[in-house]
């Protein structure tokens, strides 16, 4: 509280956190249009077979794994940015070296992201012959 009365430019400067934060929901958004799209109906007697259940779990992980990644994603720009806004607040020059920790935090999400699109890739269901 005492850092916004303090100086004038923290009005500007904290903006990067919320893009981030957007970022990160993006990436949900997009592994679940890719995750919806693998989904296909099994018949009877092939839903407990070794392919289709491995197809399930695929794709159940892979969602997991997306959103564990955002979640912690998400949590480190919070974090950062609060830091990043504060520091900036007391010394200008930090701002920069914050904001590359910062972007290194973004990529977490980025990672979960591809690991899950790979993961995806693995599932493929049996034949409905």
């Amino acid at each position: 509280m005492i850092s916004g009365v303090a100086t004038y430019s923290l009005y500007l400067h904290p903006s990067h956190s919320v893009i981030f934060c957007e970022a990160v929901a993006i990436y949900g958004v997009i592994v679940a249009i890719i995750l919806q799209t693998k989904l296909e109906s099994v018949p009877s007697s092939k839903m407990y077979d070794a392919e289709s259940l491995r197809a399930g779990y695929a794709i159940f992980a892979s969602g997991i794994i997306v959103g564990f990644a955002n979640l912690v994603c998400g949590l480190c720009v919070g974090i950062i940015g609060s830091s990043c806004a504060l520091s900036d607040a007391q010394n200008s020059s930090l701002f920069v070296k914050i904001l590359v920790i910062e972007i290194f935090g973004s990529a977490l999400g980025l990672f979960g992201v591809i690991v899950g699109i790979i993961m995806s890739a693995q599932a493929t269901w049996p034949s409905k012959v």
